[in-house]
């Protein structure tokens, strides 16, 4: 493990929570850019980057041990696991009522970004579902 550079497995087990936590914030950034409206986007962003949060801050209070500081940031990480899913809901339920537009196929752009921009796909079709079987 001094290959590494750990000195414990204490600090290997943060190290990986740490690390799980920082791929939650990438995947949040990437949802981010590449989803294709407001609701898309505040709901990778808000789900996310809670786990990403819960994940870090688990890996710094391991890091710390039983400590004042751990308890410190068991106290911010509660209040964050609170206000971002509710801080998520308030900003896509404002955008909703103040009438935000809502992504769908009918979108311009829509069935070129999904890859059906071919005859086959109907706008009306609903994404993902299969065709229904003939009696």
């Amino acid at each position: 493990m001094s290959e590494l550079g750990f000195t414990s497995p204490r600090e290997m087990a943060a190290a990986l929570f740490i690390i799980g936590g920082l791929i939650f914030f990438i995947g949040s950034g990437i949802g981010m850019l590449r989803l294709p409206d407001f609701y898309s986007r505040i709901h990778a962003s808000g789900n996310s980057e809670t786990l990403g949060c819960m994940l870090t801050f688990i890996g710094l209070m391991i890091y710390e041990g039983a400590t004042l500081t751990s308890l410190k940031i068991a106290f911010v990480f509660l209040l964050v696991f609170m206000a971002n899913p509710i801080g998520s809901h308030i900003l896509s339920k404002s955008a909703y009522k103040s009438g935000h537009p809502i992504w769908t196929l009918k979108t311009k752009g829509a069935k070129k970004l999904l890859g059906l921009a071919g005859p086959d796909h109907s706008i009306d079709e609903p994404v993902g579902h299969l065709e229904k079987e003939e009696k």
